[in-house]
């Protein structure tokens, strides 16, 4: 084995041992966050901070069998129909600014005035122009959602490599072919950057739809606990919040990391060399 064998198997076992290592990290902080939150409010006396395991037996009777059907499921498919409206019209709108001027040109001064706005500031307008139905709702988060998105197609197209679209033109690809196989592939990368940041927005604003007024959805229900003082009930509703959250997001990496597979293998292949 040459020097240079030794150096790539050396690099390969520290990358491994880095791999483990954050897989460690990654499963035993959690374990050891809910070790010291059991342990440490074991004997709370706290109306206002109760025992993880009254917590726990709240969580149990009150989301997995009383409220999932009639709360979770809704607040879930609001939220996803919203961001799936919000990715597809962010990133067709996107393109269409970043690669026609005249429609970049007419919308963007009311796009910049419109996402300057906080999107939760928009929900009592929402609510008191349309009413408290899951439509409204599901716009408002839609709309919140789409600007993160929307911006980061923009600029993704708007940074593909000239010699890419020299090499589509030599190759006389159409539009859609370049659209395809150039500007898609290109901006992908800024798309998912994008993409989970309007992920959190319309997580929060589909939590802050749901405490305006409306009397389903997991918002709902953790802000009525809080005002009748169910301690409890909160917690069982923050803890159902920080699992849906996780697991959104956990969801969301796996889907990135398949799309863009491709783009990680030529970074490796970059770095390698």
């Amino acid at each position: 084995m040459n020097a240079n064998d030794e150096l790539a198997l050396s690099r390969k076992r520290r990358v491994r041992a880095r791999r483990i290592a954050l897989r460690v990290l990654e499963i035993g902080t959690p374990i050891a966050a809910l070790a010291a939150w059991w342990f440490g409010s074991q004997n709370s006396q706290n109306p206002f901070f109760p025992s993880l395991r009254e917590i726990l037996i709240e969580f149990r009777k009150l989301w997995l069998f009383d409220k999932f059907g009639s709360d979770v499921i809704p607040s879930i498919v609001n939220f996803s129909i919203a961001y799936i409206i919000a990715c597809v019209v962010g990133i067709a709108l996107g393109i269409l600014l970043a690669l026609v001027w005249p429609p970049h040109a007419m919308l963007d001064p009311v796009l910049q005035f419109i996402r300057s706005i906080p999107a939760v500031a928009l929900l009592p307008i929402f609510v008191a122009l349309f009413g408290f139905g899951n439509g409204v709702r599901v716009f408002a988060i839609a709309l919140s959602a789409l600007f993160p998105v929307l911006i980061s197609t923009v600029d993704g197209a708007r940074g593909t490599e000239p010699l890419l679209l020299e090499t589509a033109r030599v190759y006389r690809l159409t539009p859609w072919e370049r659209l395809r196989w150039v500007y898609l592939p290109a901006a992908s990368p800024q798309i998912f950057s994008g993409a989970v940041v309007s992920l959190q927005v319309a997580f929060i604003v589909m939590i802050t739809s749901e405490m305006l007024g409306s009397a389903h959805g997991i918002g709902a229900l953790t802000m009525l606990a809080q005002k009748s003082f169910d301690a409890k009930g909160m917690w069982a509703g923050i803890l159902l919040l920080g699992i849906l959250g996780y697991l959104v997001n956990l969801l969301f990496t796996l889907v990135q990391n398949r799309v863009l597979s491709w783009y990680r293998g030529a970074q490796q292949s970059e770095s390698a060399e």
